[in-house]
């Protein structure tokens, strides 16, 4: 079966394995034939691993937009045992860039929310590409509030270019309802983990993302501003999006380095896009592992150890002191 979309630095692997597919389809292989096979099988493999062990800042961001890398809908079928959605904010409408609703992760009962861009053009057009309004703030806000109530931890699954930047969402409060999604989560007595699975864009990401165990995939990123954003402020041109990217330093290994994440979690070889199996797999023992970590925790524990996460996000190089007066 062909791969639809090959990113540029996937095509040399893709023609190796092409050709390896038409000796595996010969009827009566001889034992050439099968040594040729077994080389071809190691060296795809080789090759497989070495390219994606040194991918640079702006092919992670490649990785992370794949048009089949696995998203939210995805891991509820492969990850969480059932899932009920939960629909609408209880003022304006239903927006379908975020799903929220009751799931059970290997027997435990959790609140899920999660970002959703759609897989054809028809969904990404209700979905917007992943890129929330202020209703689906709204509804993540709530339905977390009720998962609190019930003493529900909750786990978030990010993957938004950012919030919708548009005149209407403007004008119901798009930033008044991120800033507020961060403060009342911080007081949630519940616990929170949030992932990262592809895109990590901006506000828009955060306004699920505060939490007690913050999780990034291997080829996702996680960024104050988008790679072409960046580039427009600084060099007045998107095609400078692989320099901003590099600049930037949002890369899993960034990430974790700074103390922005908490972990990273391992994709299969190649990718979560040529493997969503593996990775959901991979995704459910990490999310099992962090909420069994928090659940034993006292609630005020809880709050202060959340709080204080956030307290030391960021670094501060003191070169000498201030001239005196």
């Amino acid at each position: 079966m062909p791969h639809v979309h090959q990113l540029p630095f996937e095509k040399p692997l893709y023609e190796l394995e092409e050709r390896l597919l038409k000796l595996e389809a010969q009827p009566d292989p001889t034992p050439a034939e099968k040594e040729s096979m077994r080389r071809m099988r190691v060296e795809l493999t080789q090759m497989t691993r070495e390219r994606y062990q040194n991918l640079d800042a702006w092919q992670t961001v490649q990785v992370s937009r794949h048009p089949e890398r696995p998203q939210t809908p995805d891991y509820l079928e492969l990850v969480f045992d059932e899932f009920v959605e939960l629909h609408g904010d209880r003022s304006f409408g239903d927006d379908r860039a975020i799903v929220t609703g009751f799931a059970k992760l290997a027997g435990r009962k959790v609140m899920l929310v999660g970002h959703q861009k759609g897989r054809n053009l028809k969904e990404r057009n209700e979905c917007c590409y992943g890129c929330a309004h202020p209703e689906g703030y709204r509804k993540a806000m709530q339905k977390m509030e009720m998962a609190s109530r019930y003493g529900l931890p909750i786990v978030c699954l990010i993957d938004t270019p950012g919030a919708f930047p548009g005149v209407g969402a403007e004008e119901r409060g798009q930033a008044y309802n991120i800033a507020v999604n961060l403060r009342d989560m911080s007081t949630l007595e519940v616990p929170i983990v949030c992932v990262v699975i592809g895109e990590g864009g901006s506000g828009g990401a955060l306004g699920i993302g505060m939490g007690d165990h913050v999780a990034v995939l291997e080829f996702a990123y996680y960024s104050v501003i988008s790679p072409e954003g960046c580039a427009g402020i600084l060099w007045k041109h998107a095609r400078h999006a692989d320099k901003a990217a590099r600049a930037l330093r949002f890369t899993s290994k960034d990430l974790l380095e700074l103390g922005i994440v908490d972990e990273v979690i391992p994709e299969p070889l190649g990718g979560a896009h040529r493997n969503h199996f593996g990775m959901a797999t991979t995704l459910k023992g990490s999310l099992v592992e962090a909420i069994q970590s928090l659940e034993g925790l006292p609630v005020p524990e809880l709050l202060e150890r959340r709080y204080q996460r956030y307290r030391k996000i960021g670094r501060f190089e003191e070169v000498g002191q201030l001239p005196t007066a």
